[in-house]
C-alpha cells in the first residue's frame, strides 16, 4: 500500500484470543508455496556399513569423522529458481491426465544436479515481517511480466526497486485473494497455502519472500503430504478445479484432510453464479448445473450447506458417525476411502472433531489426541518432549541472538518428532514448518492437533520449495538417523546470510561443517545446553555471492 503502513504486532501466544485455526487455501489463480530447492539429492559423501556401524560409534566419544573437501562449482544463472521435483523442463516426459504432470517427479540419478544455485543479481536481504507481507525486494523476485499481467488485478504493483501488495483484486475482497494467510497470521490463525508450479511461478516466490506459509504442491493423482482429520477449515480461491469429475476424487481429498465439524469455503464459480456467469466464458445454465451436482455431491459425502452469500459459500463436515456409516455401504457414492495406510482414522479417535478440539492457547500444550497412533508415546514422554525444546530453544537464542526477532521468520524443523520447537518458540515472530520422515515415526497427526503445522517428506528427496525462502533451518539428528553424510539438498532453501542449526553427533559435524565449506557456509561448533560429550551443536550461516555470469 503506498504511504506508510503501521506494521501489526505479532500475537503473542497470551493475546491471541481467536484460537488458531489450521487452514489449507487451494489458490490455483494466485498460488503460495514453500522454500527452495537447488538440488535434488547431493552426492552422498559418507555413509556408515552395517560392518563399521558399531565401529563408529565407539569413535563418537573420542574421536571425529574426518573426510576430504569438496567445493561444489556454481549453477548457471538459469537455475536461480530450480525446484528439482516440481521441474517445468520436465513436465513434457509426463501425461497431462489430471494435470499429473504437475505433480512431484523428481529427476533419475543421472540427472540430478551438483551445483549451487546462484541468487539472482541484485539480491537484497529480505525485508522483514510485518512490513514483508505488504512489499517485497523486485530484485528477490525479478520477473516483471508478473506486474504488466496482474496489474489490473490490484493485488501487486511495482514502484521503484519494490513490489508492493496493496491488496483488492478482481471480484474478492482483500481477505479473499492471495494476501488471505497473510491477513489471517495476525489474527493468530495459522494457514498453509497449496498450489502447484505453474506460469505464475513468481507467485510462488512472493509468499514465502513476504514470510507467509506455503507449500508447493497439488491436488491431483497423489495424496497431499498431510495426515487425515488435520485441517479446520480449507478454502479455495477461484481455483477452477472440477470438483464434480473423476468420482468426486478432489474433494474427497477435502474430506480426508478436514477435520469433523471443520469447514470447507469456496469462492468463485459456481457460487454466485446467477450474477458472475457472464464473465466466466460460459452459460447461466451450465453454471447452474454446475453448482447443483456440486450441492449434491458434497451432501452424500457429509456435508452440510453452513452459510452462503454473494461469491462465497461455506460448507461444513459432519461429526455425526451415522452419516459415515452409510459411505461403508460398497453400494454408496462416492465410496468411503480405504485409509488403513493412514493410522489417525476418525472412528479410532473421539476427541478429533472441531468442537472436541482444545481451544488455543490451551491446544498446544494439551496431550494430542492422536499421541496413542506414535509408537511408544505417552503423555509423560510428550510433556518431557516441551520441557526438553524449552531448554534447546533457549540456548539456541544464545548461540544465535537474531532468533527470535525480526530478522528470522520463515522456519524450518527438518526432523521433528512433537514440533517441540516450533511450540517453543510460539511466542517469537517467526513460523515452522514441521517436517516427519515418511519412514520415521508417524506423529504429524500430534502436531496438528498441537495447532502447529507441517508436512511428511522423504528426506531422499528434494522438499518441495524454491531457493532462498527459509531464514533457519533446524536439523536435529538427521544424518545420525540416516545413518549417512551427503550434501544437504535443502541448504539452498536458506537464502544468502539465513542460517542452520545442525544438531548431531560429536564424530559426525567436523564432516557436516567440511561438507557446508564446500556450499559456502560458515559453521561454528558449540556445546549443547547440558555439555554432553557425545553430541554438538552446529550453528552454520549462508554467505551471501552472486553468479560470476550474473548481470543486473
Amino acid at each position: 500500500m503506498k504511504g506508510e503502513h503501521k506494521p501489526a504486532t505479532h500475537p503473542s501466544k497470551s493475546s491471541r484470543a481467536v484460537p488458531i485455526i489450521l487452514t489449507l487455501i487451494v489458490l490455483c489463480g494466485f498460488s503460495f508455496y514453500l522454500g527452495g530447492i537447488y538440488f535434488s539429492e547431493g552426492k552422498k559423501l559418507f555413509t556408515r556399513n552395517a560392518a563399521t556401524a558399531e565401529g563408529a560409534s565407539v569413535k563418537s566419544f573420542s574421536t571425529s569423522l574426518q573426510i576430504k573437501a569438496t567445493i561444489f562449482p556454481e549453477c548457471s544463472s538459469d537455475f536461480q529458481d530450480y525446484t528439482p521435483c516440481t521441474d517445468p523442463k520436465r513436465w513434457r516426459k509426463y501425461g497431462h491426465y489430471r494435470l499429473s504432470f504437475m505433480e512431484r517427479h523428481c529427476p533419475p540419478i543421472f540427472e540430478r544436479k551438483q551445483c549451487l544455485v546462484p541468487p539472482p543479481a541484485g539480491y537484497k536481504t529480505p525485508i522483514r515481517w510485518p512490513k514483508s507481507r505488504d512489499e517485497c525486494w523486485y530484485r528477490n523476485v525479478p520477473y516483471d511480466w508478473i506486474n504488466n499481467q496482474k496489474s489490473n488485478q490490484n493485488w501487486l504493483r511495482k514502484e521503484g526497486e519494490k513490489f508492493l501488495f496493496p491488496g483488492g483484486g478482481t471480484m474478492f475482497p482483500k481477505e479473499l485473494v492471495a494476501s488471505w494467510g497473510g491477513d489471517l497470521l495476525d489474527r493468530g490463525i495459522l494457514t498453509v497455502s497449496l498450489a502447484p508450479r505453474d506460469n505464475h511461478e513468481a507467485q510462488i516466490q512472493f509468499a514465502l519472500e513476504r514470510g507467509i506459509p506455503a507449500v508447493l504442491g497439488i491436488i491431483s493423482t497423489q495424496r497431499l503430504p498431510f495426515p487425515a482429520n488435520s485441517f479446520d477449515m480449507a478454502h479455495c480461491s477461484r481455483c477452477l478445479i472440477p470438483w464434480t469429475e473423476f468420482g468426486g476424487i478432489y474433494l474427497m481429498e477435502v474430506h480426508r484432510i478436514l477435520r469433523p465439524g471443520g469447514f470447507w469455503v469456496l469462492s468463485g464459480p459456481p457460487v454466485n453464479y446467477e450474477n458472475r456467469w457472464r464473465g466466466w466464458n460460459t452459460t447461466i445454465e451450465e453454471q447452474r448445473t454446475d453448482f447443483n451436482k456440486l450441492k449434491k455431491l458434497l451432501t452424500s459425502m457429509c456435508f452440510k450447506l453452513y452459510n452462503k452469500k454473494d461469491d462465497i459459500a461455506v460448507w461444513q463436515k459432519s461429526s455425526d458417525s451415522s452419516c459415515y456409516d452409510q459411505l461403508k455401504n460398497p453400494d454408496f457414492y462416492p465410496p468411503l476411502c480405504d485409509d488403513g495406510t493412514d493410522p489417525t482414522r476418525p472412528e479410532n479417535f473421539k476427541n478429533l472433531a472441531l468442537k472436541a478440539t482444545p481451544k488455543w492457547p490451551q491446544r498446544l500444550d494439551a496431550t494430542p489426541e492422536r499421541l496413542s497412533a506414535v509408537p511408544q508415546a505417552s503423555p509423560a514422554a510428550f510433556k518431557h518432549d516441551g520441557s526438553k525444546w524449552k531448554a534447546r530453544a533457549k540456548h539456541y537464542k544464545t548461540l544465535l541472538p537474531a532468533l527470535g526477532t525480526d530478522q528470522i521468520r520463515n522456519v524450518m524443523d527438518m526432523n521433528t518428532l512433537y514440533g517441540g520447537l516450533a511450540a517453543a518458540l510460539i511466542d517469537s515472530p517467526l513460523w515452522v514448518m514441521n517436517v516427519v520422515s515418511f519412514y520415521g515415526l508417524r506423529s504429524l497427526g500430534a502436531v496438528y492437533d498441537r495447532g502447529l503445522i507441517g508436512s511428511y517428506h522423504d528426506w531422499c528427496e528434494s522438499f518441495s520449495s524454491y531457493p532462498r525462502t527459509y531464514d533457519l533451518l533446524h536439523v536435529d539428528g538427521l544424518f545420525t538417523m540416516r545413518d549417512e553424510v551427503r550434501a544437504p539438498g535443502d541448504g539452498p532453501a536458506a537464502p544468502p546470510q539465513g542460517y542452520a542449526i545442525i544438531r548431531e553427533s560429536k564424530y559426525l559435524v567436523d564432516a557436516i561443517a567440511t561438507i557446508a565449506k564446500g556450499m559456502r557456509w560458515d559453521c561454528r561448533s558449540h556445546d549443547t545446553e547440558y555439555k554432553v560429550d557425545t553430541e554438538k551443536v552446529l550453528l552454520c550461516r549462508k554467505k551471501l555471492w552472486y553468479s560470476s555470469s550474473a548481470r543486473l
